[in-house]
């Protein structure tokens, strides 16, 4: 049976490209899209990616994931730092997650070093931009069963 990875990203994430380039580079969300479906159908596996800048529809999509899903890759951006509801939907799926920033979080304002994301994810990777989506998919493809 083919795995499903939902990858799932957060506010203003659809302004990559434009937004801040020397933070977080010139590629836009829909190369990193396309970049995604094109290692997913290396790997063999099913992908659904999604984008929103709303804190309950993320919810609704983790909890979505949460029905049909392997597991799951997440960029929530600000809510990272902010939001309990998505811990608390993350934690109610009960599916692997990988939390992915494009910056390094941990090189940046004091506030943006607290996750509440990271207690229920199998690991964070930050820092390496774009890239950092592919290699997600690889981890998490790793933790899946058979």
């Amino acid at each position: 049976m083919t795995k499903k990875i939902h990858i799932l990203n957060g506010p203003n994430l659809n302004l990559l490209g434009t937004r801040e380039g020397s933070i977080y580079g010139y590629v836009t969300l829909a190369d990193i899209e396309k970049n995604c479906r094109e290692e997913c159908a290396r790997l063999g596996v099913e992908l659904e990616f999604a984008q929103s800048n709303h804190e309950g529809e993320l919810v609704d999509l983790i909890q979505r994931a949460g029905e049909s899903a392997d597991g799951i890759i997440i960029n929530p951006a600000a809510y990272t730092h902010t939001s309990v509801a998505i811990h608390d939907a993350i934690r109610a799926v009960n599916l692997p997650v990988v939390e992915v920033h494009l910056s390094n979080i941990y090189a940046r304002e004091d506030f943006r070093h607290h996750s509440y994301v990271s207690p229920v994810a199998l690991g964070t990777i930050c820092g390496f931009g774009p890239a950092g989506y592919i290699l997600a998919l690889g981890a998490l493809t790793s933790h899946l069963p058979e």
